[in-house]
């Protein structure tokens, strides 16, 4: 049995960009793994382009019909045989230390299902600033995606254990939805290092799919605060709140600035006035 599964679903992929993609795991300085790639474009396959790579790893199949992303997904993690899910795109790139200090991770943080790392645009540069620690990724999770899923490796058997899968109702931020399902029954690390680099072009599915994405975290928000009251209750009272007065609509006179307990009244939105701070008892204190 491979100790990781990698598992990439591909669909109409630019060749280039599939072979630099296929090219970046094949070159993984960690070798003992399974190369899953599931073709979800049966009248316009990318089979010519996979099995010109003459690499025993490589496990090739094609839906018969086209299922989407959610489902194909699930099919892959269905088909893998790893202890350890590698997670990945078919038009990014993994640099060639990913696996190792990904399963390095993973092997001596048993409490640990999922873990990530910092992502590079290939466009912009920019790198990805997401909190490293378990709290604070939980925390963050309430507001938006801190976890980069097409640099992340899962620990199967933490999904298998709790029947937790990606859900098409929360396409296309299924992988959202995975993490916010996850977050009482595991925990999450971001590796402080960049071990990825992502591709951003028209066809990302960050700009298809605006609107789509829009919609559904507003779902996902609403299950993963209910089901997480306490978590939930911590970030919003670390969640900074700015109240502005203004004269004549227009010209900054007061600013009152609270986080957590700590509120601030600032005069023409830069002098601190004074500083105050609350004591809140939470439901249930004594």
């Amino acid at each position: 049995m491979p100790k990781i599964s990698v598992l990439m679903p591909i669909y109409k992929t630019n060749e280039t960009y599939l072979r630099e993609a296929i090219e970046s795991i094949l070159n993984q300085t960690f070798t003992d793994f399974e190369f899953l790639i599931l073709d979800d474009c049966p009248e316009e396959t990318r089979e010519d382009v996979v099995l010109s790579y003459h690499d025993k790893r490589i496990k090739y199949f094609k839906n018969e019909a086209n299922l989407g992303i959610t489902p194909s997904r699930n099919k892959l993690i269905d088909l893998a045989q790893g202890e350890y899910l590698a997670v990945f795109d078919h038009d990014d790139i993994s640099l060639p230390e990913r696996f190792f200090k990904q399963v390095a991770y993973l092997d001596a943080h048993s409490e640990v299902g999922v873990v990530s790392a910092k992502v590079k645009n290939m466009l912009s540069g920019q790198v990805s600033d997401y909190p490293t620690e378990d709290n604070e990724i939980k925390l963050s999770l309430m507001r938006s995606c801190a976890i980069s899923h097409s640099c992340s490796m899962i620990r199967k058997s933490v999904l298998i254990a709790n029947n937790i899968r990606y859900e098409e109702q929360f396409s296309p931020s299924e992988d959202y939805a995975l993490w916010c399902r996850l977050i009482p029954y595991t925990c999450f690390h971001n590796l402080d290092e960049v071990l990825f680099y992502y591709r951003e072009h028209l066809q990302n599915t960050s700009h298809l799919h605006s609107k789509q994405m829009k919609r559904v975290t507003y779902a996902i928000w609403a299950f993963v605060r209910e089901k997480n009251p306490i978590l939930y209750q911590e970030f919003l009272m670390r969640a900074k709140q700015i109240t502005r007065i203004r004269l004549f609509g227009c010209i900054p006179f007061l600013k009152t600035v609270k986080q957590g307990q700590i509120k601030t009244l600032y005069l023409f939105d830069k002098i601190p006035l004074v500083t105050s701070k609350t004591v809140t008892k939470l439901k249930g204190n004594k």
